[in-house]
């Protein structure tokens, strides 16, 4: 049986220009293509995701400040009643910046923070000076009275400074702290095995996430590591607290249920690391690729998940991260390789 089609997120890499060039990125160019989608398509796509539902709509990249029409396209947005994001490095937001995504009704900004210190970070982000740049981007929002929201991609690099970046992010001010677990997808391919995380550490580091799971202060979430819904459900019990809006959970791998990605060319995709496309907006209307298409309709349906996530008591609540079965097997429905749980037999 399919699980419901209940539309809460929606991606849109409204291009794929930026200004810099992470390590772990799902993209592997970082120029704007001539086949971006055009503001009347973009316009265009809003309305067509307004006529499907009231998701909340991320304005991803690339880096989304360096789209000229950006201002346009937030404020069709607003006036359609979507719930707008914006996820960006942070190194462009000016105080001019904050107050123009104040004015055009965004909910929440995203900034990554891959490290707690500079060196890390830089690192990572591939540009000297962006570690600096990123915190003053959050400092002018949090001035504005912009929520922030800190993303953190985990691998084996930073996985030790994660208590100190939980403690600077509510020192900021900032309302959640999101872990994106590394896909190997796009620049993320060229990782070295032994940078990304096992799948003990893998469950290390959501435990300690899960310990901090209710945390008035501070809304933690893990993303492309769908087993933290079953680490929440073993530590805290079924009835575990949940928050709504931006952080809500209700299940694990949400590819294709109840997120989607639509990428600068106008491609939807299960989610943004999961490269298969579903469909093409430029020949087929959204609702129709949301609703119909087959890729979303099998990932919709937990029964036809193979090895060990298929017959996981927990695959209903869980589902395996869909993107990195795919990078490693190259079948979507194939079993979570970073998770240990289950493995040789039910514990």
């Amino acid at each position: 049986m399919d699980h419901p089609a209940d539309l809460r997120l929606v991606f849109w890499e409204t291009t794929s220009a930026c200004n810099l060039r992470c390590q772990h990125c799902r993209r592997t160019e970082t120029e704007a293509s001539d086949e971006e989608l055009s503001t009347a398509e973009g316009l265009s796509l809003i309305d067509q995701i307004a006529g499907v539902g009231r998701p909340v709509l991320v304005f991803s990249g690339g880096e989304p400040l360096m789209r000229r029409d950006l201002w346009t396209l937030l404020d069709h947005a607003r006036d359609r009643g979507l719930i707008t994001a914006v996820a960006t490095n942070g190194t462009r937001v000016t105080a001019e910046v904050a107050g123009r995504l104040r004015e055009a009704g965004v909910h929440r900004v995203s900034i990554s923070l891959d490290g707690s210190e500079a060196a890390t970070h830089d690192a990572f982000r591939g540009q000297p000076g962006s570690f600096e740049a990123a915190l003053a981007g959050q400092a002018n929002l949090h001035r504005a009275g912009v929520p922030t929201q800190i993303n953190v991609s985990v691998a084996r690099h930073n996985r030790d400074q994660l208590p100190d970046l939980y403690q600077r992010a509510k020192d900021m001010g900032a309302v959640a702290l999101h872990l994106f677990l590394v896909v190997p997808v796009g620049c993320g391919v060229e990782m070295e095995d032994d940078v990304r995380l096992s799948p003990a550490e893998t469950e290390t580091v959501l435990e300690w996430l899960a310990e901090r799971h209710g945390d008035p202060a501070l809304a933690v979430k893990a993303t492309c590591a769908p087993q933290y819904e079953r680490i929440l459900r073993q530590r805290h019990g079924p009835g575990v607290l949940r928050r709504g809006g931006l952080d809500a959970t209700t299940r694990g791998c949400l590819a294709g249920s109840a997120v989607c990605f639509v990428s600068a060319k106008g491609q939807v995709f299960p989610c943004g690391y999961l490269p298969t496309p579903a469909g093409d907006l430029r020949h087929e209307r959204f609702a129709t690729i949301w609703r119909s298409a087959p890729l979303f309709r099998a990932l919709r349906n937990p029964d036809r998940l193979s090895g060990s996530c298929g017959v996981c008591d927990y695959r209903r609540v869980c589902g395996g991260c869909r993107a990195r079965a795919y990078a490693l097997s190259g079948d979507p429905l194939a079993e979570e390789p970073t998770c240990s749980y289950g493995r040789g037999g039910m514990d």
